[in-house]
């Protein structure tokens, strides 16, 4: 009976040791490297800055290897032939290691065979805000160093990527200023006014769709849109469908319709979110600051197909006109609502929706008039309809039902969409 004692002892005590081990670190079986995890930091530990930099690769996503302060590139899985990627997280609040991390390295990784460098700088964006602030210009020292010892082993400096968000935005960009520009790629987030070459305002820009509007909805009321950035770009890797931007001079402009192709200054080449050369914009040099719009849905996978909306009245009104539009297809719904100025003919929207235009089984039109309590609007209006996807290229015109709608007050009536896909 002793004996079965200390045997169960010893297993015991086994176990305790090999739970320990793995807290410690773990091997990847296909590198054959030890794998390191971002820290963990508090208020009482962060503020000192503590850079680690951890090496992801196409055939060990999911293992961090890390690349250690003297010779470590020579001496790692860094493929200097490749595309590199750096990654910086912003400041941590709690001192844990960034929810979406992994997701975007895997993301990645999924579309292209690159280097992914992850920069761990968890314990000095942690503790008080300011804190943090102070440590980006020795963290940018630091990613600089970095960088260099790339570039001495041949690397090219084009081919190096750094994507940065929130606080790291900040990081990145200084980093590129400290090489002179001569970098391949900044992408970063979080920011309101332009910066870059192509600056994109989702959705103007401010609140985003499926985030709280109420404080009582705690912390994400507080992080949901600054961070839907993020998983925009990992959706736009993870997805087929592709999140297009159009150059406009404001979001307004845009929702109304006055900005429906990518001529000036991107010669009908939408600038697309993610990671395609130059956004997927085909030209030699890019133009500086240029402010670009889109809409996206309020899940995973964000992106939407962007369409045009007109109502021509078949005669001037001395008021104004309110007009809603529903796109309907087998699973999804879709509203947006034209305005005609008192004294114009005609009104113009963009409208959102999940599936292409010509997969669009029917529309739905619905006439609001203003009731006032000195006179009443009229009862119906009359008028045609047309729509038509985005970009509009200067070859293709809007698509209009062949006759003119009669619309009743506040009565939704619908009408097939004949629009056949290419």
């Amino acid at each position: 009976m002793v004996e079965d004692l200390k045997r169960k002892v010893l297993i015991v005590l086994t176990v305790l040791l090999l739970l320990s081990s793995a807290q410690a670190g773990s091997t990847d079986r296909l590198s054959g490297h030890q794998c390191t995890d971002f820290q963990t930091a508090n208020f009482l530990r962060g503020s000192k800055l503590k850079v680690q930099f951890l090496l992801f690769t196409h055939s060990s996503p999911s293992c961090g290897e890390l690349i250690l302060a003297d010779d470590g590139i020579k001496n790692c899985s860094f493929n200097s032939s490749l595309e590199t990627k750096i990654i910086i997280h912003g400041f941590r609040a709690l001192g844990t290691k960034p929810s979406w991390i992994e997701g975007l390295v895997h993301a990645i990784l999924h579309s292209s065979q690159v280097n992914v460098i992850a920069v761990d700088w968890i314990y000095g964006s942690t503790a008080a805000y300011p804190s943090a602030v102070e440590n980006v210009t020795l963290l940018a020292l630091s990613i600089s160093q970095l960088i260099s010892k790339l570039l001495a082993l041949g690397v090219s400096g084009t081919s190096i990527h750094i994507i940065g968000v929130s606080l790291g935005a900040h990081v990145a960009g200084l980093v590129g200023h400290f090489h002179g520009g001569q970098l391949g790629r900044i992408t970063d987030f979080g920011i309101r006014i332009p910066v870059g070459h192509i600056d994109y305002f989702v959705n103007g820009g401010r609140d985003q769709p499926g985030c709280p509007r109420f404080i009582s909805a705690g912390y994400k009321y507080l992080i949901c849109d600054h961070m839907r950035a993020v998983h925009l770009y990992v959706s736009a890797l993870k997805h087929s469908c592709l999140m297009v931007a159009f150059p406009c001079a404001s979001h307004q402009d845009f929702l109304n319709g006055r900005c429906l192709d990518c001529v000036d200054p991107f010669l009908y080449s939408c600038p697309r979110i993610g990671l395609q050369e130059q956004a997927g914009v085909n030209m030699r040099k890019l133009p500086k600051e240029v402010k670009v719009y889109l809409m996206t849905s309020p899940s995973a996978p964000f992106c939407v197909h962007h369409s045009l909306v007109e109502f021509h009245l078949q005669k001037t009104r001395n008021t104004v006109t309110s007009i809603e539009i529903t796109f309907f297809s087998n699973s999804t719904k879709d509203t947006a609502k034209i305005t005609i100025p008192k004294h114009q003919e005609m009104g113009k929207r963009l409208l959102a929706h999940s599936v292409p235009l010509c997969q669009i089984n029917r529309v739905t039109l619905k006439y609001l008039p203003k009731s006032q309590f000195w006179r009443k609007d009229e009862s119906f209006i009359v008028g045609k309809f047309c729509a038509a996807p985005l970009p509009l290229a200067s070859n293709r015109t809007t698509s209009c039902l062949p006759w003119n709608l009669t619309l009743p007050s506040k009565t939704d009536i619908s009408y097939e969409l004949p629009t056949a896909c290419a």
